[in-house]
């Protein structure tokens, strides 16, 4: 059975820094592109950043040069490490894994990856992210 929980989430001032982690179970991690959402209130949720199996990874504009993803494979851990936060990155935070053989060749594989977890992929339960100005 898969599993994902999210921590580390909190209220941080704007400026400040959180790291995420999402420890992972049930599935043989390394085969598996992973990757962080964020969900507003009464908007849609949305990509934060992803990392392939091979160790790629891709960003959202808005959070480029701010945020870093990572993952230890030892451990089946991800990480989002969260720094210059913003208020408007106040969010649920999701983390997400999708097999990489659901991923086609070709093209690009972040936005392969970013629509097919919808449908294909695990969640976990979410970690709460809230900055203040």
């Amino acid at each position: 059975q898969v599993q994902l929980v999210e921590s580390g989430g909190g209220s941080v001032q704007a400026g400040g820094s959180l790291r995420l982690s999402c420890a992972a179970s049930g599935y043989t991690y390394s085969n598996y592109c992973m990757g962080w959402f964020h969900q507003a209130p009464g908007k849609e949720r949305e990509g934060v950043a992803a990392i392939d199996s091979d160790g790629s990874t891709s960003y959202a504009d808005s959070v480029k040069g701010r945020f870093t993803i990572s993952k230890d494979n030892a451990k089946n851990t991800l990480y989002l490490q969260m720094n210059s936060l913003k208020p408007e990155d106040t969010a649920m935070y999701y983390c997400a894994a999708l097999k990489r053989g659901h991923i086609p060749d070709g093209g690009s594989w972040y936005d392969s990856f970013s629509q097919l977890v919808r449908s294909f992929g695990y969640w976990g339960q979410g970690t709460q992210v809230t900055v203040s100005s």
